[in-house]
């Protein structure tokens, strides 16, 4: 069964990021490039808000007694699988387990065009991912129960 405190915490610290993120609005392509703290900021909090993705998406996996993903792609595909988000979003998500992997392996790869392209368009499909859950929770699909209830 679905903790809802700790999803709701879980949705609150992804929200937190991004907001962080829409409110730089100081960031530019070129203060971007030249400036390392800047560049570190946004693929810092792109990193955090993915990974809170990832712990809600386990989350729901482990108290719903899902199959066991086979990786952080996985984790979206099984979402999918159980209703939580339609097909058409399910790439979407998975690519955000690729860009992750590309933040936290690659480093020294790092595609600032990608990185800055992100930061700059695709926000919106956090706030999706949110809405998502939240809806399929709220549909009594995943008999969520309060922790102090449990």
């Amino acid at each position: 069964m679905v903790d809802t405190e700790l999803i709701s915490r879980k949705i609150s610290n992804l929200l937190n990021y991004i907001s962080e993120l829409e409110t730089a609005d100081d960031i530019t392509w070129k203060k971007y490039i030249q400036d390392a703290r800047t560049r570190a900021f946004v693929e810092r909090y792109l990193h955090l808000a993915i990974e809170e993705m990832f712990d809600i998406a386990n989350h729901l996996v482990s108290f719903n007694s899902w199959r066991e993903p086979a990786g952080y792609r996985d984790l979206f595909l099984i979402l999918h699988e159980k209703g939580v988000m339609p097909a058409g979003q399910l790439l979407t998500f998975q690519n955000m387990a690729s860009f992750r992997n590309m933040l936290v392996h690659r480093y020294e790869k790092i595609d600032d065009e990608l990185v800055y392209g992100i930061f700059q368009k695709r926000l919106s499909d956090f706030h999706e991912f949110v809405n998502l859950v939240k809806k399929w929770i709220e549909s009594g699909t995943g008999q969520a129960n309060r922790k102090s209830e449990n």
